[in-house]
């Protein structure tokens, strides 16, 4: 398949199955390059487990059966000549709860280059160092790489991880309610470096939360029981849902 103009991942016709539970159905998304999506959608509806398709997290649920395409780039994940290691490298994942390693706050950075094959200590250093840049901790970090990522507040974890992502250099972000388990403040400044990654990088969120949609979202797609029932630029989502059931969502009355 030819690259769409300015679509960094295509969905098309994807079902997922867990078993005989139908997850996913019959999923159409095109989802633009160097901007922010949001699925959104009550628990349960399929928006993490569509999340989770794009770098093939799924391969690793038992029972789990996927029919469709998607492409990243014009390239099909799905095809049996995949390298899932280096499809994994160009979509990086941020989770819902922080989860740094048990290492030092550099070497948790430095990991992803590492099992990539670079060795060379100034190289890593560089990288790190560019990372948490990126992820807007390095001010913060800089006089404390050594010390136990554990010592660090939840928001900070949570910037710590996305500098993980991206030391790995990815092409998209994927994040699965990367603010759920923060407070207000970090919520905030995760919001503010998702706008700031979004000019090198595709983002794709999975949120609860609809005021996050509207802060951040450039287009939100809206996940009820496996399907998606509408998709557009957020804006119009918002102030004119075309579907009675997205409106009935975002105004409150289920979920």
């Amino acid at each position: 398949m030819e690259k769409e103009k300015n679509n960094k991942v295509v969905i098309e016709n994807l079902n997922l199955f867990y078993g005989e539970h139908h997850a996913l159905k019959n999923i159409n998304l095109k989802i633009p390059e160097g901007k922010i999506t949001a699925f959104i959608g009550p628990s349960g509806c399929g928006k993490s487990t569509c999340l989770k398709s794009i770098n093939r997290m799924n391969d690793l649920v038992d029972n789990c059966r996927i029919e469709g395409k998607i492409f990243i780039s014009g390239e099909d994940i799905y095809d049996p000549r995949t390298d899932v290691t280096l499809l994994r490298k160009c979509a990086g994942m941020v989770f819902q709860t922080p989860n740094p390693f048990p290492m030092s706050i550099f070497d948790n950075v430095a990991y992803g280059p590492r099992i990539h094959g670079i060795k060379d200590k100034k190289k890593l250093e560089e990288i790190v160092e560019r990372s948490l840049r990126g992820a807007a901790i390095w001010d913060d970090l800089k006089d404390k790489l050594k010390k136990s990522a554990f010592g660090l507040s939840g928001g900070q974890q949570q910037r710590l991880c996305i500098a993980r992502a991206l030391a790995i250099e990815p092409d998209i972000i994927l994040m699965d309610e990367p603010t759920s388990a923060l407070d207000p403040i970090s919520t905030l400044k995760i919001e503010d470096l998702m706008m700031e990654l979004r000019k090198k990088y595709t983002v794709i969120v999975v949120t609860h939360n609809m005021q996050q949609a509207t802060r951040i979202a450039d287009k939100t797609a809206f996940f009820l029981m496996g399907e998606v029932i509408e998709y557009s630029d957020t804006d119009r989502m918002f102030r004119n849902p075309v579907d009675k059931r997205t409106e009935d969502y975002i105004t409150g009355r289920f979920g």
